[in-house]
């Protein structure tokens, strides 16, 4: 069983890169099993690869670096003994230190482990705004890489690619570094999988790195977190779901610009309907929306789920943000709802 580790700040693209090495190595008859971690009560991302017919175990409420360490033997054991996948991606939170991950999964001591190199992924569309806001942590996830992935970099300018790389090589010069879009299927991606899943020798000595023992990288990185899901009572037709999760994540992100006009991070909500399911998510001050319709016939209850993690506020000035901003919204929509998680009043636009 192969353990590949896919690490990166909040918003790089894991979720996305994990979609599709799960879809490259299932063309090619591996048995692919997933797990996802993310900070909070609620996961999302769990959902979105389910959604793609992964199969997916998925952790929340911590870091598995420092308080999911018996989570994490459960959940590894239990794929290795109930599913035997070929391949297991572990997509660890944005605000995790991937190397000491894989260094937890090593201790667990398993029968026929073997690791691909740690890899991080990088935004470049965000470099410059990550080594200024997140300076400190973002270095440590790029210098306890392996392979670096430079992602998005259709997003970059072809002038700023070069300059890119040239620093995140300065970084780590031992990592091996690729420029590519985790969306596309291309040449570019496709040579990064086939050296991923290479000789699994293919290992840098990290020996010489400082390392930093029981560190609180959740701490270390300044970003607050809040996750939580809310019912929507009656249905809800897509046109209205998207107007719905459109202004409840420009509503958020208009109320943290006041806070720090500069913040980076991950907000992203998931918001299931009668005929399918709207993603919204939002990674800087700078951005707008991006908005994606996934259709379903699942024909499940409406439910909202929602997960904020922002640079240099605190968690107290989100959790009050995300709340009245989704019951405001849900006011201003007319939709009755209810956050599951707090079990606060029911939101009745009609009282």
């Amino acid at each position: 069983m192969r353990v590949l580790v896919i690490g990166g700040f909040l918003g790089s693209g894991k979720t996305t890169m994990v979609l599709g090495l799960g879809k490259y190595l299932g063309e090619r008859g591996y048995k692919v099993a997933i797990v996802v971690n993310e900070i909070g009560e609620v996961g999302v991302d769990g959902d979105v690869i389910s959604k793609y017919g992964f199969n997916t175990k998925e952790i929340t409420n911590g870091c598995i670096c420092c308080s999911l360490k018996m989570d994490m033997k459960y959940t590894i054991s239990n794929l290795h003994r109930e599913y035997d996948p070929d391949v297991i991606l572990i997509e660890p939170t944005g605000i995790a230190f991937p190397n000491m991950i894989k260094a937890e999964v090593e201790k667990l001591d398993l029968p026929d482990l073997t690791f691909a190199p740690l890899v991080t992924l990088i935004d470049g569309s965000r470099f410059k705004y990550l080594i200024k806001e997140m300076k400190h942590f973002s270095r440590r996830q790029i210098e306890d890489a392996e392979i670096l992935v430079i992602n998005k970099a259709d997003l970059v300018k072809p002038l700023e690619l070069p300059i890119i790389e040239e620093s995140v090589k300065q970084l780590n010069p031992k990592a091996t570094v690729f420029k590519l879009s985790a969306k596309k299927d291309d040449d570019a991606f496709r040579n990064f999988m086939d050296t991923v899943l290479s000789d699994p020798t293919f290992c840098i000595d990290v020996a010489d790195r400082p390392t930093l023992e029981e560190v609180d990288s959740i701490a270390c990185s300044g970003v607050a977190s809040y996750a939580s899901e809310f019912m929507i009572q009656g249905e809800i037709n897509s046109e209205s779901a998207s107007s719905l999760a459109e202004d409840i994540i420009e509503s958020v992100k208009t109320s943290v610009l006041k806070l720090n006009p500069e913040f980076l991070g991950h907000i992203k909500l998931f918001l299931e309907h009668s005929s399918g399911i709207v993603k919204a998510s939002i990674t800087a001050y700078y951005e707008s929306p991006q908005i994606e319709n996934i259709e379903s016939d699942m024909n499940k209850e409406a439910k909202l789920k929602i997960l904020s993690a922002v640079s240099n506020i605190s968690k107290d000035e989100l959790v009050k943000i995300v709340n009245e901003c989704v019951e405001d919204n849900f006011l201003k929509h007319g939709i009755k709802g209810q956050n599951i998680i707090e079990k606060p009043a029911l939101w009745n636009p009609a009282s």
